[in-house]
């Protein structure tokens, strides 16, 4: 049995602009426009923080909520093996960014998948970004130790840590988000094990858990999947539209 990763290299329209939000190469953002006045949604790529994988790969997702009503933004980060500051540095800065560069009057949706659910929760827990109104964590990497002791992706937490323990950037042991947290993860998941994310919400029992049965790892980025009517649910019910 193997995960359907098609929508990773699914062609889709590009975004309706590029902003920058620094001087090195990848602190860009995506954003595609939208006709309805909505929060706006802030997605976070994941990709195990490895620089093979870039925001790109999340564009079928950005351009389907796009199209749904949403206006969206892509962060692009620093994926450099053994340097996780500079990655999580890149995501506060986009996110301190944002007001200067795109409408956020509305409020925003931090939503991250996989690698990027672990920092879209980090973000949550440890920025208290203004104007956020809630966060979708999809299959997120939200429990470092446990990851790490399953060897996720040939070794990918220490790759990504350097060595040892990093508790600060571990969602399980970070305080819970002031904003809301939902947690949606597949059951048959092969890439994050749904026992991560059980771990996380057994330490943070506020967050809302959606277990979506018989779903993969990439189903929930991917807009042609049943599993994908969750994402956009949540994104409904926090925002209000």
């Amino acid at each position: 049995m193997s995960e359907d990763r098609s929508v990773l290299t699914r062609e889709a329209r590009e975004p309706d602009e590029q902003l920058r939000y620094g001087d090195h190469e990848d602190h860009v953002i995506d954003h595609w426009h939208a006709k309805e006045y909505r929060p706006l949604v802030v997605f976070v790529h994941g990709g195990f923080w490895r620089p093979d994988y870039d925001r790109v790969h999340a564009r079928p997702l950005c351009e389907a909520l796009a199209d749904l009503g949403w206006p969206v933004v892509s962060l692009e980060y620093r994926r450099v093996p053994g340097d996780p500051d500079a990655t999580t540095t890149d995501v506060r800065t986009a996110l301190d960014s944002l007001p200067d560069l795109v409408d956020v009057h509305a409020g925003y949706l931090l939503v991250g998948h996989s690698a990027g659910g672990q920092l879209a929760l980090w973000a949550a827990s440890t920025l208290n970004p203004v104007r956020l109104r809630g966060v979708i964590a999809l299959a997120p990497v939200a429990d470092l130790l446990m990851a790490d002791r399953l060897g996720l992706d040939d070794g990918a937490v220490q790759d990504f840590i350097g060595s040892g323990v990093r508790n600060d950037l571990d969602p399980v042991h970070l305080p819970a988000s002031i904003a809301p947290v939902s947690l949606i993860h597949g059951t048959t998941d092969l890439r994050v094990p749904i026992t991560i994310t059980e771990s996380y919400f057994s330490a943070h029992p506020t967050a809302r858990f959606h277990r979506v049965e018989g779903a993969g790892h990439y189903e929930l980025i991917d807009p042609e999947s049943e599993a994908f009517h969750e994402v956009t649910a949540e994104l409904t019910r926090l925002s209000g539209h």
